[in-house]
């Protein structure tokens, strides 16, 4: 089986990205979680551009990774300067590691608009580096910057460029989409024509700028380089690098072309989840093989097929990345769908049941008032148990009153008083929050905590608001969504109303009442 070398660039170019700033710490544990994975190399940053990443490759050192090589990135050496004393390149081997990757200009509008040297210049500042840090015992890997641009202008110097890096030792060299614009039938010619002049290992780095990032690398691939380079989730400047955890399972599932072992692959899923959560960034839920509705189905006649036969509606089986096939409940949903649903809660319905069809008519008029079940799977479970008569009520709501003030301050408090039945007493309880839904919340936990001391260990932790029609104005239906979480798990619950404190409120209820079912 053909095998290709995988080098990840999270830790540098995905940290291009909007809204994203590791710290060393944070890199420090991506690392090992992508050398577990079984990533060749890992571009741990630039250390001549900031003190960070400086500390980070100090401290890398001392980590014992099974697998992967840490690389340091840098550029080619500065015009009319020696190598032995650029301060970039100093900083390469400051670094400590045994592998660089140097970019250089392959474009000649570069050369001439940009580093304003001759081309002449630039292919001996490319040909220096590499022979200076390969005289230094580094293993070099060349990037060849803006190449397709550079190529489909001007060929022969992208060719030269290439060249230069080859005679000087380069270990392998990476063709560069750097502005992201190639269309795959383009790059995958250039690369079959470049592929024979080359007799190192051939790389490929692609952009998303014009969403082809995964495909244009494919096609690489397939026209031969065995090295690609890409970010976790597809994090990079702009709109993004080459999203590793699609191709991944694009060549080793689709083409057999060996990137992880069986075992590792099946942990990609759980890898994409952590680098978003270290990159504090909300994962796409869209997102091909990893996300969380990559195998979700919704329509009825859909999951009526793809129960019978997985193959029908997936192009993959979900476990094959570690991801899982998910039923969703909505207006769309026949009864496979609800059944299915009902199977996995350990609720009994049969399919011709007057049950079942009074529970699909029901979902389907809540849906039309604004209920989103698959949003909030917490005060589904609850509706079937209902209907199903299987449900305890913990509790009942005798009536509640909320007060919102401003004092002279300018501080904004509101004040909730609540009176439930619980167990044949009454209890009165009054508690103070940030806003209504919270100090609710918090009257209602303090009424229950002595009767059910479980919910001691319950909290908001979400909490969302989405007007339903905003044509209504202040009239309109508020849908208001609770995550709630524990020591050992999360969910969500749902309320809709044309007043938001109601809708927390119905939200707020389920969120507790399913506590108190799961225990």
């Amino acid at each position: 089986m053909r095998k290709m070398v995988l080098y990840d660039t999270t830790l540098r170019d995905g940290t291009q990205a909007e809204g994203i700033s590791l710290t060393v710490n944070d890199k420090l544990r991506i690392v090992k979680k992508l050398d577990d994975l079984g990533i060749d190399y890992i571009e741990g940053g630039w250390p001549g551009s900031n003190p960070k990443d400086m500390e980070f490759f100090i401290r890398a050192k001392r980590l014992k990774l099974k697998h992967a090589k840490i690389t340091a990135f840098g550029s080619t050496r500065r015009a009319r300067t020696k190598p032995s004393q650029d301060m970039n390149i100093k900083a390469l081997l400051k670094s400590g590691c045994s592998v660089c990757t140097v970019f250089g200009k392959s474009w000649d509008l570069h050369v001439k608009d940009i580093l304003k040297v001759s081309l002449n210049e630039n292919l001996d500042m490319i040909s220096d580096t590499i022979s200076y840090l390969k005289s230094r015992k580094i293993k070099v890997f060349f990037d060849a910057e803006h190449f397709f641009d550079g190529y489909k202008y001007n060929p022969d110097y992208a060719n030269k460029a290439l060249q230069a890096a080859q005679d000087a030792g380069a270990e392998a060299i990476i063709l560069c989409d750097t502005n992201g614009g190639m269309l795959t039938c383009e790059l995958a010619d250039v690369v079959l024509q470049v592929k024979p002049r080359i007799n190192v290992s051939l790389g490929i780095h692609c952009h998303n700028d014009s969403e082809m990032a995964v495909a244009n690398s494919v096609a690489a691939v397939m026209a031969g380089c065995d090295h690609i380079q890409g970010t976790i989730n597809g994090y990079g400047e702009r709109c993004g690098n080459a999203n590793l955890c699609s191709i991944i399972p694009s060549l080793q599932v689709k083409l057999g072309i060996k990137c992880l072992s069986s075992a590792k692959l099946k942990e990609l899923t759980e890898v994409s989840y952590y680098v978003a959560e270290a990159c504090n960034m909300k994962q796409l839920d869209t997102q091909a093989f990893v996300g969380s509705s990559a195998f979700a189905h919704k329509g009825g006649v859909h999951v009526n097929a793809v129960l019978k036969k997985p193959q029908s509606y997936e192009h993959i089986e979900p476990q094959i990345v570690g991801n899982k096939r998910r039923i969703l409940i909505s207006e769309l949903s026949g009864k496979s769908t609800l059944l299915t649903k009902a199977r996995e809660l350990h609720i009994g319905l049969r399919k011709n049941s007057d049950h079942t069809i009074k529970i699909l008519k029901l979902l389907q008029d809540m849906e039309y008032q604004g209920y989103h079940f698959e949003a909030a799977e917490a005060s589904f479970e609850l509706l079937l148990n209902r209907q199903m008569k299987k449900h305890k009520k913990f509790f009942e709501l005798e009536g509640f009153r909320v007060i919102n003030e401003k004092d002279e301050d300018g501080c904004l408090y509101s004040e909730a008083r609540i009176k439930v039945r619980v167990k044949k007493k009454i209890k009165h309880t009054v508690c103070e929050g940030q806003g209504p839904i919270d100090a609710l919340d918090g009257a209602l936990r303090e009424s229950l905590v002595g009767f059910y001391p479980k919910l001691a260990d319950m909290h908001l932790s979400d909490f969302k608001v989405r007007v339903l029609d905003e044509k209504a104005g202040t009239a309109a239906k508020v849908r208001v969504l609770i995550q709630s979480q524990d020591s050992e798990k999360s969910w969500w619950t749902i309320g809709v109303s044309e007043n938001i404190i109601e809708a927390g409120w119905q939200a707020l209820v389920d969120s507790v009442e399913y506590k108190l079912l799961k225990g």
